[in-house]
């Protein structure tokens, strides 16, 4: 149990909130997935990246192009040579192999007549390769290679289309018969509108199999801005409020991003997976980091802080079993609430912004949280950027990605601890003093147990101070009692009790007789003088 002291200064653990800014001076979160830019920013950099990358990879391939053409020119050279020996008779073709073969150009006047035609077939051929490189090229690049042709039919197009729709999930189900009910709040022409959209983007998305994760993010977000585009200027949406264009997005997202999910979540082609393992068994081997060690305001000593811990933990693992990027961070939403209030009820003030970092990233120690880089990523990725670039989940998120990267990085330092100690407590040959690393239950029954033993063991050592106290108490009335007795016996030494006969009183009237008293006279009687 961790009781806060109410003296205890804080070493000062915090991230200002510039730190959290996008570091190319816009008012927007920065991200350590971004390498510290905003989404808006960080698809800039990449853009500029990406023109350089295609310049030079279409320098390589014009290099390439070029050699192969060479290549091409020689062999078409040689086979050239071998055609027009074959045509020539036994006499000159033994003549020609008893000689050196000679290079090409003295060899073409031997056939005359051929020659010509030789050379027509040879730019012929040249031609036609040309042209089939330079339209390869073209496809390569050109944005043909990204969408299905228009020519096919659109029989051959819904093939593909109608096998994934038979395996359709249960969530995507689910998620397309909450999307139906609020196109049923819109108008018609809008509600169709968003419904033809949003469908046409997921079958080109699954369509596409051979594109990379950052070129998937890159139409994701481009289909948002276009839909946010769409909604502002199209003719069905117009006089919609500001909050249905926002709750509009949100069912977007919802909807595409749940049907996409198993093409798009912790793609094979990526190393999510890995890093996934890594940060999991990094958690794993940190968690005997306490409170104190992060400064973080928790006292899970009191019940209520406890069932709030636990709701918190709930919701950071209820991250992994959500599709929608929205819907996971609306959990960790919930989840930075209860530890406002965790950190409310522990400090007994108002929680400040400085204790939030260092409760998150306890709160994601306790937690271990399933696939937590893949879905930082999936978040990163594929979420509508306003929502994590401004606003308070956008906060929120920043902070969680800033509470990873500090897991990541932790060291004895950190920590302030020793080398030494943090080298025993990572390989488990010690734990920190106060650590309920063996005690951590896994059910509301093994917490009641481990309840009830802790309280046992404190009645107990209160039973044992009782009975220390008790035997004390009873050594104390005992030296007092033997005091006391010493303390007469010493009185009764120095000064010895005599005990005297009582003196006999005379008595006047004992020779005074029955018959004597009768001769006295009655005594007298008080009588009223003047009565009234």
């Amino acid at each position: 149990m961790n009781n806060l002291p109410s003296g205890k200064k804080k070493k000062g653990f915090h991230v200002d909130e510039a730190e959290l800014m996008c570091k190319n001076g816009c008012d927007f979160y920065g991200n350590a997935a971004w390498q510290g830019y905003c989404s808006k920013c960080w698809r800039e950099v990449c853009h500029k990246v990406k023109a350089r990358h295609q310049m030079v990879q279409l320098e390589e391939e014009e290099e390439k192009a070029r050699q192969a053409q060479i290549d091409s020119d020689a062999q078409l050279a040689r086979r050239m040579i071998e055609d027009e020996m074959a045509q020539l008779n036994p006499s000159q073709q033994s003549q020609a192999q008893g000689q050196t073969p000679p290079p090409p150009p003295p060899q073409r006047p031997q056939a005359q007549g051929d020659s010509p035609l030789l050379f027509d077939k040879f730019g012929k051929k040249k031609e036609q390769q040309s042209s089939t490189r330079s339209k390869t090229v073209k496809t390569f690049f050109g944005k043909s290679s990204r969408s299905p042709s228009k020519d096919v039919p659109s029989g051959q197009q819904a093939q593909p289309h109608q096998s994934v729709d038979k395996r359709i999930s249960t969530e995507s189900q689910k998620a397309m018969g909450d999307f139906h009910e609020f196109l049923k709040v819109l108008n018609r022409p809008a509600a169709q509108d968003l419904n033809k959209q949003c469908k046409a983007f997921v079958e080109r998305i699954k369509g596409l199999n051979h594109i990379t994760v950052d070129e998937q993010s890159e139409m994701v977000q481009d289909f948002y801005q276009a839909m946010s585009d769409r909604i502002k200027t199209h003719p069905a949406f117009k006089g919609t409020s500001p909050e249905v264009c926002e709750n509009m997005m949100d069912n977007i997202e919802k909807i595409v991003m749940t049907r996409l999910y198993q093409t798009l979540f912790c793609p094979a082609f990526t190393d999510d997976e890995q890093k996934d393992l890594a940060i999991q068994n990094r958690i794993r081997r940190l968690r005997w980091v306490t409170t104190d060690m992060l400064d973080a305001a928790i006292d899970d000593g009191k019940p209520q802080v406890r069932e709030l811990v636990d709701r918190a933990i709930s919701e950071l693992i209820e991250i992994n079993a959500k599709r929608a990027p929205v819907d996971k961070l609306q959990c960790f939403a919930r989840c930075s609430n209860h530890i406002f209030n965790i950190i409310k009820l522990s400090q007994e003030a108002p929680a400040s912004a400085d204790d939030y970092l260092p409760a998150v990233i306890y709160m994601v120690l306790k937690a271990n949280p399933p696939q937590l880089h893949s879905n930082i990523q999936y978040i990163t990725r594929f979420s509508n950027p306003p929502r994590l670039m401004t606003g308070e989940v956008g906060y929120y998120f920043t902070n969680l990605c800033c509470a990873i990267s500090f897991i990541e990085n932790l060291d004895a330092q950190s920590l302030s601890l020793s080398q030494e100690q943090y080298d025993d407590y990572m390989s488990g040959k010690a734990l920190p003093p106060g650590s309920t690393l063996h005690n951590e239950p896994i059910c509301e029954g093994l917490r009641m147990m481990y309840a009830n033993l802790s309280a046992l063991e404190e009645l107990r050592i209160r039973q044992d101070r009782l009975m220390q106290n008790a035997k004390e108490f009873q050594q104390e009335i005992t030296d007092w009692r033997d005091g006391v007795v010493n303390q007469v016996q010493d009185v009764l030494k120095n000064k010895p009790l005599v005990i005297k006969r009582a003196k006999i009183p005379a008595g006047l009237d004992e020779d005074i007789g029955d018959e004597s008293q009768e001769q006295l006279p009655p005594p007298l009687i008080p009588e009223v003088v003047n009565p009234k």
